[in-house]
């Protein structure tokens, strides 16, 4: 089997549990804070979809791999805001919470 998909559906499969949990949050709360995790959970989903299209070639339009291609610039954009707008919405939900808490 292709060893990069295999490192690909590894990965899958904890974002898309993060992914699911985010959305059962912000099903629950539906508050801004929620929404960000959503929002960031998805952007990695994105991540880890854009390296199974890679592994099997698909789009080749897209020129999976090459620094200077969409593809590479939907990646890195993707993991990116996933990486600044989940923890900063996991960051505010649990700085609320615990200040509700106080109160």
């Amino acid at each position: 089997m292709n060893p990069p998909l295999v490192k690909a559906l590894i990965g899958l499969a904890p974002i898309l549990i993060l992914f699911s949990g985010a959305v059962a949050l912000y099903a629950r709360t539906k508050t801004a804070s929620s929404l960000l995790q959503v929002l960031g959970a998805a952007c990695l989903v994105v991540v880890v979809l854009t390296h199974v299209c890679e592994a099997l070639n698909l789009f080749p339009s897209m020129r999976w791999g090459a620094e200077d291609s969409i593809g590479h610039y939907v990646d890195l954009v993707s993991a990116g805001l996933g990486l600044c707008l989940f923890p900063i919405g996991y960051l505010t939900y649990a700085l609320a919470k615990r200040t509700a808490h106080v109160a």
